[in-house]
Formats: C-alpha cells, sequence, structure tokens
C-alpha cells in the first residue's frame, strides 16, 4: 500500500500544482491529487508486468535458438531454470495482476529495447550465473533472483527512468518506494500460493484515504493562518526570499500539528525534514527545523496541537 510518507508527498506535489497554476478551483486539484496517487499504484502493476516480459523475452530467445538451421546441443537443451521461475510462474497466473493490467490496458510492448536491455544485464550478472549453476532449485533461490533483478537491475536502469519521465511527470519520484513495495509483495509469497494470492492495496485503510485528502484541503483553506505562523517565526526574513516550496512544506507542516490528534508531534516534524532534503534547497532542511520548532513553540501556547490516543500521553 502508498505509505502515509508517499501521501504526503502526492499531496505535496499537488499542492504545488495549485498553487503555480493560480489557485486553481480545488475539487479539479483534489482530483488531480487522487489521479497521482492512483497513477503510483499503476506502477505498481507495471513493474511486476515488467520482470514477467523479461521472463517472455528470454524463452523467445530459446526458442530462437532452438530453430536455427544447425542448433548446438546447448540450444536443443537449454537450461531453462530462469524461464521456468516459480515467484515468476506465480505472478503470471495472479488473478489480480491480470485483472488490474487487463483494466488499466498496460502493456511494455513499446519498449522492447529495454526488456532485452534489462535481459542483458541480468544474464551478464554475477548473481545469475550462480543461479543457473546452483544445485539448488527451490522456489526460494527463485525468489531471491528476481527480487535482486528488481534492487539491482531494474530500479536502477537510467532508460526506464527516461521511460517513467516520459510517461508520468511523478514516476521518476515514485520509483525507488514502489520497488520497494514490490519486494515486500515478492517477500510474502510463497510456494503454496495460488492464483488468488493477494497483492498490495492502495491505501492500507480508509483512514489513510481520509488522510490525504485533509491534509490537502487544510494546507489550502487555512494558508492565509499558516503562512502568519511562518510569518511571526521568521522576523529577521522577508517572506519573498523564502523559498516557495519551504514555505509549502510548512504549510503542510502545521496543518498535520494542527489537525491530526492521533500524528505524534516528533513524527510529523521528521517526515517533513526528510521531505525537505528531496523536494527544496540544500540549506532548507535545517531552514525548516528551526522555524518549525519555534511554530510547535506557539502552538503548544496557543493549545493548537492537541493529542490523544495510544502512545500520545504527555504531549500536550
Amino acid at each position: 500500500m502508498i505509505s502515509r510518507r508517499q501521501l504526503r508527498i502526492k499531496a505535496l506535489q499537488s499542492l504545488y500544482a495549485y498553487y503555480k497554476a493560480g489557485r486553481e478551483e480545488m475539487g479539479r486539484s483534489e482530483k488531480e491529487l487522487h489521479f497521482n496517487i492512483q497513477k503510483a499504484y499503476e506502477l505498481y502493476y507495471y513493474l511486476l508486468l515488467l520482470i514477467i516480459d523479461v521472463i517472455l523475452y528470454a524463452e523467445s530467445r530459446i526458442e530462437l535458438a532452438r530453430n536455427k538451421r544447425i542448433p548446438t546441443h546447448e540450444d536443443l537443451h537449454p537450461n531453462a531454470r530462469f524461464i521456468n521461475n516459480q515467484l515468476v510462474d506465480q505472478l503470471r497466473n495472479n488473478e489480480q495482476l491480470l485483472r488490474f493490467v487487463d483494466q488499466h490496458k498496460l502493456n511494455w510492448s513499446n519498449y522492447p529495447e529495454l526488456i532485452k536491455e534489462i535481459y542483458t544485464k541480468v544474464v551478464k550478472g554475477d548473481e545469475y550465473v550462480a543461479y543457473m549453476s546452483s544445485e539448488g532449485n527451490g522456489f526460494a533461490e527463485d525468489k531471491k533472483m528476481i527480487i535482486q533483478i528488481f534492487t539491482h537491475v531494474i530500479f536502477p536502469n537510467e532508460s526506464l527512468s527516461a521511460i517513467m519521465e516520459e510517461q508520468s511527470i511523478y514516476w521518476n519520484d515514485d520509483l525507488e518506494f514502489i520497488t520497494s513495495m514490490i519486494v515486500k509483495t515478492l517477500k510474502k509469497f510463497r510456494e503454496d500460493d495460488d492464483s488468488q494470492k493477494a497483492l498490495m492495496e492502495l491505501y492500507k485503510n480508509d483512514e489513510d484515504r481520509d488522510y490525504v485528502v485533509k491534509l490537502f484541503r487544510q494546507t489550502i483553506l487555512h494558508r492565509d493562518e499558516y503562512v502568519e505562523y511562518i510569518k511571526q517565526n521568521t522576523r529577521n526574513w522577508d517572506l519573498e526570499r523564502i523559498a516557495f516550496m519551504d514555505i509549502l512544506i510548512m504549510q503542510m507542516a502545521i496543518a498535520e500539528l494542527i489537525g491530526f490528534s492521533s500524528i505524534p508531534t516528533r513524527v510529523t516534524l521528521n517526515e517533513y525534514l526528510e521531505i525537505s532534503k528531496f523536494y527544496s534547497t540544500s540549506k532548507s532542511c535545517m531552514f525548516i527545523n528551526g522555524v518549525l520548532d519555534k511554530v510547535v513553540m506557539q502552538l503548544r501556547e496557543e493549545k493548537k496541537i492537541l493529542k490523544k490516543g495510544r502512545g500520545l500521553i504527555g504531549e500536550n
């Protein structure tokens, strides 16, 4: 499922687009937010489909070798361990995956060179050589090989990154997180799983779905109030000189501090500081940390931060 951090990032991206478009109608921007999240989930299935296509390409290579005019003994009796990978076979028959791929018309047919490139890198790797020559022939070895391909061949592939950027402006940002989702998914597969094996859902629960919508709305609806808190705690700074992304990240943090009683203050601060490292300037993290520490003190004095729930006793 999409993590809370990824939901925060999706909200940040959509808020940035909302403000840069001149504060267009909020309902339309909210639809864009849902579309952005759905596209990340689509990437999850798209990449699962990619490993299947790599295996299909490997099968075609074996078939071509068999049909040579003068095939060698190796051509006629190939090592089929890779194409018979049990985990990929489960994916090929997984009903949830097949249904989603069909409904969203996902395929890699326009990118044969990418499939070939990934296959070539796989078969040249030491892990592949060891896998193909190993005496062990179990499900655990098959799973380990596919996870290795995702983490060391597919994820860092530059051609794939270019294709992701071409298909969605956000997919490059999603690639690392979605790869981690896939690895978690694959680790849960067992040898006796059937075609009904459940894959990850979009949201962990309804609470996460409501969370991202509320965060998005609160940041917009209370913008002036939150910006005023930032102004009051950056008195030595002209607001015009503060990076727009820094202001937006702090607005979101304040929205979460005030609006979500079950999220610990420290969790909120840590999450937005981490996000600032990737989405703002090199010095933003320290600056945002200093400002938000002052804002938190002010909000507590005004009794605007009210936390409740397990593990939150003493926060107030």
